[in-house]
């Protein structure tokens, strides 16, 4: 199932009302309940290379292809069937 126009909306939505100290399980849980056809998955910012589809303070998030043996981020909405929530961590300065 492909990530269309309605659901890219409601993740920008999400997005743009949720303040940046937005706990990443409830920013998931909102997801869960906002794209519940779409996959999930999470790691580290610093272990994704790719250009995010969107970023917030807290996370960024990459579109994922999982429908071949090997998960691949993708620009693509018409082929994504997932969410890569890469977490940001914060700094030290």
């Amino acid at each position: 199932m492909a990530i269309d126009h309605l659901e890219i909306a409601r993740l920008d939505a999400l997005l743009a009302a949720v303040g940046a100290g937005v706990d990443i399980s409830a920013l998931d849980g909102a997801l869960a309940q906002l794209l519940p056809g779409l996959g999930r998955r999470h790691c580290d910012a610093s272990d994704v290379l790719e250009e995010p589809f969107r970023s917030h303070v807290s996370a960024d998030f990459h579109l994922l292809d999982t429908s071949n043996h090997c998960i691949r981020v993708t620009e693509d909405p018409a082929e994504a069937t997932a969410l890569l929530i890469a977490a940001k961590t914060a700094q030290a300065v």
